[in-house]
């Protein structure tokens, strides 16, 4: 069997693209990143999502990129609760779009690799080449509970996860069939046809950030995201996962940051609204519930340091801010692509006036800025 994981990528058009590359994320869960009252967030029903994808297409962004939820985080809102199922919501998407890459993102323990390849070829075909895979170990133990499934020590899932892609890989590239005795799946006479659009397969996507996640990514994603609290944070990460995916595998990796973006006209008005949407509207007691999932020793930092956690996941699930006037949006954009950032993943309170806001105002700028194509 050749080795998949050296394949080389770098002619693939989507690492050809954009200096820095944009991708919306998270359009397919109710409110979206931001945990908040405010009016304008994510209803979630088909005509939104529609919209958001074609306005994304027309600001040129290179990406869309679903979160993987399949209940409510909690609080007075119950974050995400309303949900559309990532692949089916890709393939419809890849329908209605002709540029941009249409992801699904997929909590492994909840499919079977077997079905995944197929539903991904299917998505490439729809979308003539155009569909990525985000592939997500799964952390939130109560989801992954829905499906009858133990939740996994946190490195196993990696390696459960490294044995259902390279599964799936085979199902991409091998003709005729073949026979698969691991730890995790047993298959005789495992067989796939089509094959993917795209050679060997789908753009692979993942988020881990552990030693074991990084390592996951290093050795099979095209591209990672990472959610850092400030830049040089993650210009030293950036540096780490590359040198990691060099070093150990002989691979080059795309790595994005997380942001949200919220501008106005002056750098007053962006910092008034992100304050009222946070402290005024925002939901304290979802990301209370949220931080004890995520990390269950939060409360044993400072008050501030707490405060400080919370206020960015509710502005944009702790992503880095993208906050003030068109011009300054494109000088953090910028300041993202010098620390090494290949792209950036984004999200606002109003997804679709801010893609508008983006292709009129700040689209323009990062042009002139070298960190888009005309």
């Amino acid at each position: 069997m050749k080795n998949l994981d050296l394949f080389d990528r770098s002619n693939h058009p989507f690492f050809k693209r954009n200096k820095l590359k944009l991708a919306v994320f998270g359009a397919n869960v109710s409110n979206g990143c931001s945990m908040t009252f405010v009016d304008g967030t994510l209803r979630v029903d088909w005509g939104e999502s529609v919209r958001i994808a074609q306005a994304a297409e027309q600001a040129q962004f290179d990406a869309i990129i679903p979160v993987a939820r399949w209940r409510g985080l909690g609080g007075d809102i119950n974050f995400n609760h309303r949900c559309f199922e990532t692949y089916t919501w890709a393939a419809g998407l890849a329908g209605v779009t002709k540029n941009i890459f249409v992801f699904a993102t997929s909590h492994v323990p909840t499919v079977h690799p077997i079905l995944a390849a197929k539903q991904a070829v299917t998505i490439d075909h729809i979308s003539s080449g155009r569909f990525g895979l985000n592939v997500v170990a799964g952390w939130n133990s109560g989801e992954i509970g829905m499906f009858g499934t133990p939740q996994r020590e946190h490195d196993e899932r990696y390696r459960y996860s490294d044995e259902w892609l390279t599964l799936m890989k085979r199902l991409w590239t091998e003709s005729g069939t073949f026979n698969v005795a691991g730890k995790y799946f047993d298959v005789e006479g495992a067989y796939a046809e089509p094959k993917p659009i795209q050679k060997p397969y789908p753009l692979i996507m993942n988020a881990g950030l552990s030693p074991a996640g990084r390592h996951f990514a290093a050795k099979h994603a095209d591209l990672t995201f990472v959610a850092v609290p400030d830049i040089e944070t993650g210009q030293t990460v950036i540096s780490e996962i590359k040198a990691l995916a060099q070093r150990e595998f002989g691979r080059h990796i795309l790595v994005f940051l997380m942001t949200y973006i919220v501008c106005a006209e002056t750098e007053r008005e962006a910092k008034d609204f992100l304050h009222h949407y946070v402290y005024e509207k925002g939901d304290w007691k979802a990301v209370r519930d949220l931080l004890s999932v995520l990390m269950p020793n939060s409360q044993s930092a400072s008050k501030e340091q707490w405060e400080s956690m919370a206020a960015n996941l509710i502005a944009g699930y702790g992503g880095l801010p993208l906050v003030g006037t068109p011009e300054q949006i494109v000088d953090g954009m910028m300041q993202m692509s010098d620390a090494g950032a290949d792209g950036i993943t984004i999200s606002w309170v109003n997804y679709e006036s801010g893609l508008k806001q983006f292709r009129d105002l700040i689209l323009p700028l990062a042009v002139q800025a070298g960190l888009r194509q005309g």
